[in-house]
């Protein structure tokens, strides 16, 4: 693994202890870090967590990787964030989500096998964009058939 790859792997291993595995809170074992703490101020706190994490995508792009991961690896912030901003439950879940590990983790794969972890974030991607088409049409012909049957109805 070339100097700059192990560097930016190192730094993203940093930032995954401090935003996701800081604390252990006693008697359950579990591990938070800063990320769902700062994500319960209201507003600003899951905005923060996404700029801290999009440092991942910083350390991504000078390792080298391709837009395959660095989508990904926005999918995660962006579910993080998304979780993040629903109020209280959001937080809860937003514990178990850990969007720096989940990058950390994916990068981690991609410098072990490129080719592969490239070609499967392509294909992730390309079906999640496939499934958000198909949402989009799904939503417009109800819209239409509902307002169709509205107007038939008076």
């Amino acid at each position: 693994m070339p100097d700059r790859e192990a560097q930016s792997l190192e730094r993203l291993k940093a930032l995954t202890r401090i935003w996701d595995d800081w604390l252990r809170i006693p008697g359950l074992g579990w591990r938070i870090g800063l990320d769902p703490i700062v994500g319960l101020i209201p507003g600003v706190g899951d905005l923060v967590g996404a700029v801290v994490g999009s440092y991942a995508l910083v350390l991504a792009v000078q390792a080298g990787a391709g837009v395959p991961i660095l989508g990904r690896m926005l999918l995660n912030l962006a579910i993080d964030a998304g979780i993040g901003a629903v109020p209280v439950a959001g937080d809860l879940l937003d514990i178990g989500w850990r969007a720096n590990r989940r990058n950390r983790v994916l990068l981690e794969r991609w410098m072990a096998n490129p080719a592969r972890t490239k070609r499967a974030s392509a294909i992730g991607l390309a079906l999640l964009g496939a499934g958000m088409v198909g949402l989009l049409v799904g939503s417009i012909w109800m819209l239409v058939v509902g307002v169709r049957w509205l107007f038939t109805w008076w």
